[in-house]
This record gives C-alpha cells, structure tokens and sequence, in this order.
C-alpha cells in the first residue's frame, strides 16, 4: 500500500514548528526519524493530512551533561547513544538498551524523542526513562514545561503532550554514589520487538542496603508500566537472593501481558520474574563495582 496525501513542511526552527502544529491540530503529525510514523502511513494505520519534519531542527540533536542529569535532545540518534562515550561509561541502562533497539540501519535513524513520544509499551526507551525516573521536557506557544516520567504515559500510544507542544529533550539524573542500572530483553530475533524486557537503576548505601530502586517493564502491560510493588519489596533492604526473588514473583505478578506471536500470557510472567532476577543482580554488580 501507499500514504495517503498529505501537505509536507519542513520548520528550520521549533517556533516554526510549534506554529504549524498549532495551526493543523489534530490534523499534523511531527516526523522524527519516522521509522514507526512511515510504517503506519504505509499501510495507512496512520493518515495524517499534514506531516511536520523536523530533521532540520539540529539543534536538537545534542547529548550532554549539564546541572546535574544527561540532555538527550529530542533529535538525537540512537546511535549517538552508542557512540558516546558519556553514555557508555556511566548510564549503563542506556547503554544496555541502545545496542537492543531494533537493528544498526533503524538505530542511524530513529530518535530518542520519538521512541518516547511514540508512547509504545514494546518500545525499549519508555520502561528504560521509567527506571532512571526521567523528566521530558516539552515545548508550546506558552513556553516550556517539564513532564514527570511518571505523568508522561497516559495510555496505549498516548502521552501528555499537548497537540501544540513539541517534546524537545529528555533529562535523566546523573548516577550518583553506587549506583547501578542494566537493561535485560528477551526477543525472538533481532531486531524483533521484546517478548518481555526489564529495566533497572538502583542506588545502595554504604552498608548495600538498597536506597532507591525502580523498576520498568517492556512489552507487558498495555501502556509502559513500573513495577512498583516490586520496588518496595526492595527499596530500605538489604538485596538478598531471597528478596530479589519475591520482589521477582511481585513484578510477575503485577505485569499484565497478553498472548501473542511472541508468547503467551503465562511464558511473558514467566520471563518477568527471570529477567527481574537477572537484571537487579547486574545493576547491583555494577554499583558494588564487583566483577
């Protein structure tokens, strides 16, 4: 199949394309890197009447720390999240989801901000800002807000952007003291979206007693999702292999999957409570500093 028509603008500026957005509503659709908004329009899941690309917009393409968390600009490549230096060395759940996002052609494309915007439980990026407990930074006529992670995701592919407002860069807090995160994903193959995927940043005491942690859960629930009850089985104790198991069965048990190509129901629960296990005694490998 083909898109159907549509008008095309290409803003140099993001007030260009506030104001476009502003003008079309919900007529427009902003095109990022456009590897989830092109499929659609193919197959004509999607049928916008105008399409705002944004790809000039370079001056959101950056990724840098400053006053005190990592500035992912909007436009930023996933593959500059591979490439950076900053991101490999001390965001070590990013790290781990950057090199699992579909494959290296997608990731020379595809953005950060729009991985997010997209709001897809199956995407890797919203239950990985869950765990870091991220802030989006939002862009409209009326200014800039900043959207809690935790406010962001308001349902199946919807967030709280407003229909004028454009996301123009995500802020994760800079890992402080021993920290830890990883990223665990089970897919069919490459490039393939998770049968079940886990996201974890915990942070521990001097004694390894577990400070903050939080958990993000891809692909098992119909909107992205935390695994809060697991998180307070753990959070002010030590993380014991007895522990981290019930706070396992917790995170099983409060996911809700549904059966599909990539598994059922109950193998989905099953894969919670593994890679729950796996992901949380990596993070703590890494903020122990421990081989």
């Amino acid at each position: 199949m083909i898109p159907g028509k549509f008008d095309y603008y290409a803003p140099t500026s993001v007030g260009d394309a506030i104001a476009l957005l502003t003008e079309h509503g919900d007529d427009a659709k902003i095109l990022a890197g456009g590897q989830s908004l092109i499929p659609a329009m193919r197959y004509r899941l999607a049928m916008p009447e105008v399409l705002i690309d944004i790809n000039g917009l370079s001056d959101l393409s950056y990724l840098e720390e400053r006053n005190g968390h990592l500035a992912i600009g909007a436009m930023a490549r996933e593959v500059d999240l591979e490439d950076s230096d900053v991101v490999q060395s001390r965001y070590h759940l990013l790290a781990d989801a950057a090199v699992m996002i579909a494959d290296p052609v997608v990731r020379n494309r595809a953005t950060v901000g729009g991985n997010i915007a997209h709001a897809d439980p199956a995407n890797d990026h919203p239950a990985v800002m869950l765990a870091y407990n991220a802030t989006v930074v939002a862009q409209g006529p009326n200014g800039e807000r900043t959207i809690p992670i935790d406010d962001f995701f308001t349902d199946l592919f919807e967030q709280a952007l407003e229909d004028n407002e454009i996301l123009t860069e995500i802020r994760i807090p800079q890992p402080n003291g021993k920290s830890g995160g990883a990223y665990t994903k089970i897919e069919r193959k490459v490039g393939d979206y998770a049968s079940a995927a886990v996201a974890v940043q915990l942070t521990l005491n001097g004694d390894d007693v577990c400070e903050d942690i939080r958990i993000g859960l891809t692909n098992v629930n119909y909107m992205p999702m935390r695994a809060t009850n697991a998180e307070a089985v753990l959070r002010g104790n030590a993380l014991t292999d007895e522990l981290i198991a019930e706070a396992a069965t917790a995170a099983a048990a409060e996911c809700d999957p549904s059966s599909d190509l990539r598994g059922s129901a109950e193998y989905k629960r099953s894969l919670v409570r593994t890679l729950t296990i796996r992901t949380i005694g990596k993070a703590i490998t890494r903020a122990t500093g421990e081989a």
